[in-house]
Protein backbone atom coordinates (compact mmCIF):
# COMPACT_ATOMS: atom_id res chain seq x y z
CA UNK A 1 0.00 0.00 0.00
CA UNK A 2 0.92 3.25 -0.51
CA UNK A 3 0.74 6.10 2.58
CA UNK A 4 1.09 9.43 2.34
CA UNK A 5 1.70 11.17 5.90
CA UNK A 6 0.58 15.08 5.81
CA UNK A 7 0.74 17.87 8.06
CA UNK A 8 -0.98 20.99 7.47
CA UNK A 9 0.76 23.10 9.98
CA UNK A 10 3.38 24.88 8.36
CA UNK A 11 7.01 25.35 10.49
CA UNK A 12 9.57 27.84 9.08
CA UNK A 13 11.60 28.08 11.58
CA UNK A 14 13.34 24.80 10.39
CA UNK A 15 15.62 25.24 6.95
CA UNK A 16 16.94 21.70 6.78
CA UNK A 17 15.47 18.39 6.64
CA UNK A 18 17.66 16.53 8.71
CA UNK A 19 16.31 19.42 11.27
CA UNK A 20 13.22 18.74 11.33
CA UNK A 21 13.56 15.23 11.07
CA UNK A 22 15.68 15.72 14.62
CA UNK A 23 12.49 17.54 16.07
CA UNK A 24 9.89 14.50 14.77
CA UNK A 25 11.87 11.49 16.13
CA UNK A 26 9.31 10.10 18.86
CA UNK A 27 7.67 9.92 15.38
CA UNK A 28 9.45 9.16 12.95
CA UNK A 29 10.04 5.39 14.20
CA UNK A 30 6.53 4.76 13.45
CA UNK A 31 7.08 5.57 9.55
CA UNK A 32 9.88 4.03 9.37
CA UNK A 33 7.91 0.61 10.56
CA UNK A 34 5.33 1.34 8.14
CA UNK A 35 7.59 1.32 5.82
CA UNK A 36 8.65 -2.15 6.08
CA UNK A 37 5.90 -3.55 4.30
CA UNK A 38 4.42 -0.28 2.56
CA UNK A 39 5.73 2.93 0.23
CA UNK A 40 5.27 5.82 2.65
CA UNK A 41 5.75 9.55 1.80
CA UNK A 42 5.74 11.78 4.41
CA UNK A 43 4.64 15.25 3.28
CA UNK A 44 6.07 18.47 5.50
CA UNK A 45 5.64 22.39 4.97
CA UNK A 46 8.69 23.83 6.69
CA UNK A 47 11.52 26.75 5.09
CA UNK A 48 12.88 24.28 2.64
CA UNK A 49 11.56 22.72 -0.92
CA UNK A 50 12.93 19.06 -1.96
CA UNK A 51 13.08 15.47 -1.62
CA UNK A 52 14.71 13.63 1.10
CA UNK A 53 15.00 9.60 1.33
CA UNK A 54 15.83 8.95 5.08
CA UNK A 55 15.56 5.11 6.62
CA UNK A 56 12.66 3.94 3.53
CA UNK A 57 10.94 6.66 3.87
CA UNK A 58 10.35 9.28 1.21
CA UNK A 59 10.14 13.07 2.60
CA UNK A 60 8.44 15.43 0.21
CA UNK A 61 9.03 19.33 1.44
CA UNK A 62 7.28 21.53 0.11
CA UNK A 63 5.76 25.25 0.86
CA UNK A 64 2.33 25.97 0.03
CA UNK A 65 0.52 26.91 3.33
CA UNK A 66 1.46 29.94 4.07
CA UNK A 67 -0.02 31.53 1.13
CA UNK A 68 -2.91 28.41 1.45
CA UNK A 69 -3.72 28.73 5.13
CA UNK A 70 -7.67 27.20 4.69
CA UNK A 71 -8.03 25.19 2.03
CA UNK A 72 -4.41 24.09 1.66
CA UNK A 73 -5.83 23.34 -2.92
CA UNK A 74 -2.13 22.78 -3.85
CA UNK A 75 -1.13 20.94 -1.20
CA UNK A 76 -4.01 18.50 -1.00
CA UNK A 77 -3.86 18.06 -5.39
CA UNK A 78 0.09 16.89 -4.74
CA UNK A 79 -1.33 14.18 -2.26
CA UNK A 80 -3.88 13.45 -5.04
CA UNK A 81 -0.42 13.27 -7.43
CA UNK A 82 1.06 11.00 -5.69
CA UNK A 83 -1.59 8.12 -6.01
CA UNK A 84 -2.08 6.84 -2.30
CA UNK A 85 -4.22 4.14 -1.13
CA UNK A 86 -4.23 5.90 2.83
CA UNK A 87 -3.74 9.07 3.53
CA UNK A 88 -2.58 9.63 7.36
CA UNK A 89 -3.86 13.36 8.39
CA UNK A 90 -1.96 14.41 11.48
CA UNK A 91 -4.89 16.83 13.71
CA UNK A 92 -8.53 17.10 13.31
CA UNK A 93 -8.71 21.25 13.57
CA UNK A 94 -8.45 21.37 10.14
CA UNK A 95 -11.87 20.18 9.28
CA UNK A 96 -11.67 22.61 6.00
CA UNK A 97 -8.72 21.02 4.53
CA UNK A 98 -10.29 17.64 5.55
CA UNK A 99 -13.25 18.36 3.19
CA UNK A 100 -11.67 19.16 -0.03
CA UNK A 101 -9.17 16.47 0.42
CA UNK A 102 -12.06 14.04 0.21
CA UNK A 103 -13.45 15.74 -2.11
CA UNK A 104 -10.69 15.41 -4.75
CA UNK A 105 -9.30 11.96 -3.72
CA UNK A 106 -10.31 8.96 -5.48
CA UNK A 107 -13.58 6.90 -3.25
CA UNK A 108 -10.97 4.42 -3.24
CA UNK A 109 -8.32 6.32 -1.05
CA UNK A 110 -8.78 5.62 2.45
CA UNK A 111 -8.97 8.76 5.20
CA UNK A 112 -6.90 8.20 8.40
CA UNK A 113 -7.03 10.83 10.81
CA UNK A 114 -4.78 11.01 14.02
CA UNK A 115 -5.45 13.20 17.09
CA UNK A 116 -3.05 15.26 18.71
CA UNK A 117 -4.44 16.76 21.74
CA UNK A 118 -7.08 18.93 20.15
CA UNK A 119 -10.33 19.09 22.07
CA UNK A 120 -13.67 19.17 20.33
CA UNK A 121 -14.75 22.70 18.69
CA UNK A 122 -18.16 24.15 18.85
CA UNK A 123 -19.14 26.53 16.77
CA UNK A 124 -18.30 26.72 12.74
CA UNK A 125 -15.45 24.91 13.61
CA UNK A 126 -17.90 22.17 15.26
CA UNK A 127 -20.53 21.91 12.00
CA UNK A 128 -17.40 21.99 9.71
CA UNK A 129 -15.53 18.71 11.63
CA UNK A 130 -19.21 17.14 11.25
CA UNK A 131 -19.10 17.72 7.47
CA UNK A 132 -15.21 16.48 7.21
CA UNK A 133 -16.45 13.52 9.11
CA UNK A 134 -18.39 11.90 6.09
CA UNK A 135 -14.91 12.05 3.95
CA UNK A 136 -12.71 10.02 7.06
CA UNK A 137 -12.91 6.33 7.73
CA UNK A 138 -10.69 6.25 10.66
CA UNK A 139 -9.91 8.20 13.62
CA UNK A 140 -6.68 7.56 15.98
CA UNK A 141 -6.60 8.43 19.23
CA UNK A 142 -4.46 7.39 22.26
CA UNK A 143 -7.45 6.44 24.12
CA UNK A 144 -10.85 5.18 22.86
CA UNK A 145 -12.29 7.37 25.75
CA UNK A 146 -10.85 10.36 24.45
CA UNK A 147 -12.16 9.84 20.81
CA UNK A 148 -15.86 8.70 22.32
CA UNK A 149 -16.06 12.66 24.08
CA UNK A 150 -16.15 13.52 20.10
CA UNK A 151 -18.68 11.59 19.48
CA UNK A 152 -20.43 12.76 22.49
CA UNK A 153 -20.00 16.07 21.65
CA UNK A 154 -21.25 15.86 18.48
CA UNK A 155 -18.35 16.76 16.41
CA UNK A 156 -18.06 12.79 15.01
CA UNK A 157 -21.24 10.35 14.27
CA UNK A 158 -19.62 7.15 14.70
CA UNK A 159 -17.64 5.54 17.80
CA UNK A 160 -17.24 2.52 15.28
CA UNK A 161 -14.67 4.86 13.79
CA UNK A 162 -12.87 5.70 17.26
CA UNK A 163 -9.56 3.51 17.31
CA UNK A 164 -7.26 3.04 20.48
CA UNK A 165 -3.78 3.82 18.96
CA UNK A 166 -1.28 5.60 20.93
CA UNK A 167 0.09 8.88 19.33
CA UNK A 168 3.96 8.15 19.38
CA UNK A 169 6.40 6.20 21.25
CA UNK A 170 10.04 6.05 22.10
CA UNK A 171 13.60 5.71 20.52
CA UNK A 172 14.83 4.98 24.07
CA UNK A 173 15.73 1.58 25.95
CA UNK A 174 17.03 -0.02 28.50
CA UNK A 175 20.79 0.84 29.48
CA UNK A 176 22.80 -0.56 32.47
CA UNK A 177 21.65 1.50 35.39
CA UNK A 178 25.61 2.12 36.93
CA UNK A 179 26.70 3.40 33.60
CA UNK A 180 23.85 5.73 32.84
CA UNK A 181 23.80 7.00 37.19
CA UNK A 182 27.75 7.58 36.06
CA UNK A 183 26.30 9.97 33.51
CA UNK A 184 23.78 11.63 35.05
CA UNK A 185 25.11 11.80 38.58
CA UNK A 186 22.23 10.52 39.80
CA UNK A 187 21.79 9.04 43.40
CA UNK A 188 19.48 7.73 46.17
CA UNK A 189 17.71 4.15 46.83
CA UNK A 190 14.01 5.05 45.08
CA UNK A 191 14.31 7.52 42.80
CA UNK A 192 11.65 9.69 40.79
CA UNK A 193 11.95 11.81 37.59
CA UNK A 194 8.95 14.43 36.75
CA UNK A 195 9.71 15.86 32.70
CA UNK A 196 7.88 18.29 31.53
CA UNK A 197 6.87 22.30 31.56
CA UNK A 198 6.38 23.93 34.54
CA UNK A 199 2.51 25.34 33.10
CA UNK A 200 -0.90 24.66 34.93
CA UNK A 201 -1.31 21.84 33.02
CA UNK A 202 1.36 19.66 34.25
CA UNK A 203 0.50 21.09 37.78
CA UNK A 204 4.26 20.40 39.15
CA UNK A 205 3.22 22.46 42.33
CA UNK A 206 0.91 19.52 43.54
CA UNK A 207 3.78 17.09 42.67
CA UNK A 208 6.27 18.77 45.09
CA UNK A 209 3.89 19.06 47.85
CA UNK A 210 3.39 15.49 47.80
CA UNK A 211 6.88 14.79 47.21
CA UNK A 212 8.20 16.88 50.33
CA UNK A 213 5.77 15.25 52.46
CA UNK A 214 7.25 11.50 51.27
CA UNK A 215 10.52 12.93 51.65
CA UNK A 216 10.00 13.84 54.90
CA UNK A 217 9.49 10.19 56.20
CA UNK A 218 11.91 8.73 53.50
CA UNK A 219 15.02 10.36 53.56
CA UNK A 220 16.86 8.61 51.23
CA UNK A 221 14.25 9.82 48.06
CA UNK A 222 14.83 12.39 45.57
CA UNK A 223 12.93 13.67 42.72
CA UNK A 224 14.86 15.06 39.72
CA UNK A 225 12.90 17.74 37.74
CA UNK A 226 13.31 17.88 34.17
CA UNK A 227 11.61 21.11 32.31
CA UNK A 228 12.25 23.43 28.94
CA UNK A 229 9.74 25.85 30.25
CA UNK A 230 9.69 27.69 33.35
CA UNK A 231 6.02 29.38 33.54
CA UNK A 232 5.59 28.24 37.88
CA UNK A 233 9.57 28.06 38.67
CA UNK A 234 8.80 31.15 40.79
CA UNK A 235 6.24 29.71 42.82
CA UNK A 236 8.33 26.94 43.12
CA UNK A 237 10.91 28.37 44.73
CA UNK A 238 8.96 30.22 47.01
CA UNK A 239 7.53 26.86 47.89
CA UNK A 240 11.05 25.23 48.55
CA UNK A 241 12.43 28.74 50.69
CA UNK A 242 10.12 27.34 53.36
CA UNK A 243 10.41 23.79 53.58
CA UNK A 244 13.04 21.72 55.52
CA UNK A 245 13.81 19.01 53.44
CA UNK A 246 13.85 21.01 49.86
CA UNK A 247 16.89 19.44 49.32
CA UNK A 248 14.63 16.10 48.08
CA UNK A 249 13.75 18.13 44.80
CA UNK A 250 16.01 18.59 42.83
CA UNK A 251 15.84 21.26 39.73
CA UNK A 252 17.89 20.00 37.15
CA UNK A 253 16.24 22.39 33.79
CA UNK A 254 16.76 21.41 30.23
CA UNK A 255 18.63 18.66 28.93
CA UNK A 256 19.45 18.35 25.50
CA UNK A 257 17.32 15.03 24.15
CA UNK A 258 20.27 13.10 23.22
CA UNK A 259 20.94 12.98 27.06
CA UNK A 260 17.61 11.61 28.28
CA UNK A 261 18.35 8.06 27.42
CA UNK A 262 20.48 8.20 30.49
CA UNK A 263 17.98 10.21 32.97
CA UNK A 264 15.28 7.73 31.94
CA UNK A 265 17.59 4.75 32.86
CA UNK A 266 18.99 6.34 36.29
CA UNK A 267 15.35 7.09 37.45
CA UNK A 268 13.23 3.85 39.13
CA UNK A 269 9.83 5.86 38.81
CA UNK A 270 8.22 8.57 36.66
CA UNK A 271 5.79 11.12 38.08
CA UNK A 272 3.69 13.30 36.48
CA UNK A 273 0.53 15.72 37.31
CA UNK A 274 -0.86 16.16 34.50
CA UNK A 275 -4.87 17.51 34.10
CA UNK A 276 -4.55 16.63 30.40
CA UNK A 277 -2.33 14.33 27.98
CA UNK A 278 -3.18 14.00 24.14
CA UNK A 279 -0.97 10.78 24.90
CA UNK A 280 1.84 11.34 27.42
CA UNK A 281 5.37 11.49 25.25
CA UNK A 282 7.55 11.75 28.86
CA UNK A 283 5.55 8.65 30.47
CA UNK A 284 5.87 6.87 26.72
CA UNK A 285 9.91 7.08 26.78
CA UNK A 286 10.34 6.83 30.81
CA UNK A 287 8.57 3.69 30.31
CA UNK A 288 10.84 2.37 27.43
CA UNK A 289 13.41 2.71 29.91
CA UNK A 290 11.62 1.01 32.37
CA UNK A 291 10.48 3.57 34.48
CA UNK A 292 7.49 2.92 36.87
CA UNK A 293 4.74 5.16 35.77
CA UNK A 294 2.88 7.31 38.99
CA UNK A 295 1.10 9.30 37.03
CA UNK A 296 -2.81 10.94 37.18
CA UNK A 297 -5.75 8.91 36.30
CA UNK A 298 -6.66 10.54 33.22
CA UNK A 299 -7.56 8.86 29.87
CA UNK A 300 -4.45 8.66 28.03
CA UNK A 301 -2.61 7.72 31.64
CA UNK A 302 -5.35 4.55 31.72
CA UNK A 303 -4.21 3.48 28.35
CA UNK A 304 -0.83 4.02 28.96
CA UNK A 305 -0.57 2.32 32.45
CA UNK A 306 -2.93 -0.61 31.13
CA UNK A 307 -5.97 1.02 33.13
CA UNK A 308 -3.67 1.00 35.94
CA UNK A 309 -2.41 -2.21 36.26
CA UNK A 310 1.15 -0.77 35.55
CA UNK A 311 2.25 1.12 38.26
CA UNK A 312 0.02 3.79 40.36
CA UNK A 313 -2.78 6.32 39.17
CA UNK A 314 -4.06 9.12 41.48
CA UNK A 315 -6.84 12.31 40.82
CA UNK A 316 -5.03 15.36 39.42
CA UNK A 317 -4.65 18.21 41.56
CA UNK A 318 -4.74 16.11 44.35
CA UNK A 319 -1.67 15.84 47.02
CA UNK A 320 -3.19 13.83 49.62
CA UNK A 321 -3.86 10.94 46.98
CA UNK A 322 -0.14 11.60 45.03
CA UNK A 323 1.45 10.82 48.54
CA UNK A 324 -0.38 8.07 49.14
CA UNK A 325 0.66 6.61 45.57
CA UNK A 326 3.67 7.26 46.72
CA UNK A 327 3.90 5.39 49.77
CA UNK A 328 2.17 2.48 47.78
CA UNK A 329 5.22 3.02 45.28
CA UNK A 330 7.80 2.38 48.23
CA UNK A 331 6.15 -1.10 48.92
CA UNK A 332 5.74 -2.06 44.94
CA UNK A 333 8.06 -4.83 43.80
CA UNK A 334 10.36 -2.79 41.45
CA UNK A 335 11.71 -5.50 38.97
CA UNK A 336 8.52 -7.13 38.53
CA UNK A 337 6.69 -3.67 37.84
CA UNK A 338 9.36 -2.79 35.53
CA UNK A 339 9.54 -6.06 33.48
CA UNK A 340 5.05 -5.02 33.10
CA UNK A 341 5.88 -1.60 32.19
CA UNK A 342 8.74 -3.22 29.62
CA UNK A 343 6.73 -5.64 28.20
CA UNK A 344 3.81 -3.06 27.69
CA UNK A 345 5.95 -0.71 26.31
CA UNK A 346 6.71 -3.12 23.59
CA UNK A 347 3.55 -5.24 23.02
CA UNK A 348 1.20 -1.61 22.27
CA UNK A 349 3.74 1.76 22.79
CA UNK A 350 6.36 0.82 20.76
CA UNK A 351 6.91 1.97 17.15
CA UNK A 352 6.54 -1.50 15.88
CA UNK A 353 2.81 -2.05 17.77
CA UNK A 354 1.39 0.97 16.36
CA UNK A 355 2.40 0.77 12.99
CA UNK A 356 0.98 -2.89 12.99
CA UNK A 357 -2.07 -1.31 14.44
CA UNK A 358 -2.40 1.05 12.03
CA UNK A 359 -1.98 -1.39 9.26
CA UNK A 360 -4.65 -3.44 10.25
CA UNK A 361 -6.98 -0.50 10.36
CA UNK A 362 -6.17 0.60 7.14
CA UNK A 363 -6.70 -2.92 5.70
CA UNK A 364 -10.31 -2.94 7.43
CA UNK A 365 -11.41 -0.27 5.62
Amino acid sequence: MVFVSISYNYSPDYTTPEAWLKRTGSYNGLLECLGKTNTVICIKQISYQGKYLHSGIHHHFVNFNSKEPYFSYRINQYVKSLKPDVVLVHGLHVPLQLIHLGLILNKSVKIIVQHHAEKPANGPRKFLQKIADRYVGAYLFASKAMGMEWVSNGNLRSPDKIHEVMEMSSAFYPVDRDIARAKTNIKGERVFLWVGRLDQNKDPLTVIKAFLKFAAINPGAYLYMLYHTEELLPQIKQLLSTTPNSNAIKLIGKIPNEEMLYWYNSADFVVSGSHYEGSGTAVCEAMSCGCVPVITDIFSFRMITNNGNIGLLYPAGNDVQLFDALIQAKKLDLQKERAKALAYFEANLSFKAIARKIQDIATSL
